[in-house]
């Protein structure tokens, strides 16, 4: 008799998301033709920017040719992108070998891809409020999972702690959806703990790209002692723009090994078992990103949505509501005022300013009582939206 995967059935249901579809559906039957301000988006609204669009056309034009076609492209991706890649690590003082970079179809995809690395009886431990797919990916595996609460007190960036281990470190930072960011100090505590634990750590720099204070880490190989007990997972899509391109690339070190495995050359096998590869075409729109004109190019667009995140957050400051994030992050999350919970939050903007943003409590028990505000909208809704909250809570 074929058996499911049982472990399906010990995952909550995705309200989160779903609820909010529900609820801005309703409100829109009976609110016909009204605009709705959307800050909870985790989408960008920018286009491509030109260097990557040119690239693009140009790999385009390259499969039109016999001698410039390209078929099935190396597994672990193309050379010419993995050693761009780490030589935009070695710009920033981060020493890589071009074959410990791996090109991937997004940060996603490999964080749950990643996994097949790992036994299911290990442990994982995740830091809350997190990223959903960090818990859900696990419990598909069936691992047991460490919840690690985070909260105002440590600016939703703890410390580790001997009570609670695991086998496997999920850090996200700068975080989502807190946009809290780790320094080098509290980075290295936790390198140091997962070496001592014998745990790996899944850094994942999604929204590294938007930090703008040289002293905080973008990278988790800037610290001492992280290529014994980290992978690193980094996307294009909020850097650049790939949400829809989808492209990603992931750093694992050769000096990872557990249980006489090495993990880089663990990963070389399943890619070569398990895909087929990003395409040739992408791949050269990735390659733009890191050359000089692009990296100009894109950082115009991160600029568009940090000011759209200072936007936010002046608005916030002006009504006397905490937050972190919004600086080095494109999220912004603040306290719900007046001692609203989450959703209560969510239904008064909703109604009452028509601004959509996203209740903490999605994000896990720690976030009750908070609220995300992405800064990926557009400018003109994102001064809209801040003036409706001000006049509402002002």
């Amino acid at each position: 008799m074929n058996k499911p995967n049982m472990h399906y059935a010990e995952l909550k249901d995705s309200y989160l998301f779903y609820n909010i579809s529900q609820k801005i559906k309703a409100y829109l039957e009976q609110n016909p033709g009204t605009h709705l301000y959307r800050m909870g988006i985790g989408d960008v609204s920018r286009p491509l920017c030109e260097e990557v669009i040119k690239a693009l056309h140009g790999a385009v034009d390259d499969q039109a040719g016999a001698e410039t076609f390209h078929g099935y492209m190396p597994e672990q991706g193309a050379p010419f992108l993995r050693e761009t890649i780490a030589k935009h690590y070695a710009s920033r003082g981060v020493k890589l070998e071009s074959d410990e970079v791996f090109v991937s179809s997004g940060a996603s995809d490999e964080l749950g891809d990643i996994l097949d690395l790992f036994d299911r009886e290990n442990s994982a431990l995740v830091i809350e409020p997190a990223y959903p797919a960090y818990v859900d990916a696990n419990v598909i595996a069936g691992r047991k999972i460490v919840h690690l609460p985070a909260g105002r007190k440590n600016g939703f960036l703890p410390s580790p702690s001997e009570d609670a281990v695991a086998d496997i470190i999920y850090i996200c930072s700068p975080n989502n959806p807190t946009g809290a960011v780790f320094n080098k100090v509290q980075l290295k505590e936790w390198v140091d703990f997962a070496n001592k634990n014998g745990s790996v750590i899944l850094f994942d720099a999604a929204y590294e790209a938007f930090i703008e204070d040289d002293t905080l880490p973008r990278s988790i190989f800037e610290i001492e002692g992280a290529r014994t007990c980290a992978i690193e997972i980094c996307s294009l899509s909020k850097t650049a723009g790939f949400t829809g391109t989808r492209l990603g690339y992931t750093v694992i070190p050769k000096d990872l090994v557990r249980e006489g495995l090495r993990f880089n050359d663990m990963w070389v096998r399943n890619r070569t078992t398990k895909t087929n590869g990003v395409s040739y075409i992408i791949q050269r729109g990735g390659a733009a990103v890191f050359t000089d004109e692009g990296r100009r190019q894109i950082m115009e667009n991160i600029r568009y949505y940090k000011n759209n995140a200072k936007i936010l957050t002046d608005a916030l400051d002006e009504l006397g509501i905490w937050y972190t994030g919004g600086k080095n992050a494109p999220y912004v999350w603040m306290e719900c005022p007046k001692g609203l919970k989450s959703w209560e939050l969510f239904d008064i903007l909703l109604t009452k300013a028509q601004v959509v943003g996203t209740p903490g409590e999605g994000f896990g028990a720690c976030g009750e009582g908070y609220f995300r505000f992405s800064s990926f909208g557009s400018r003109e809704d994102t001064v809209e939206a801040a003036e409706r909250i001000k006049k509402l809570f002002g």
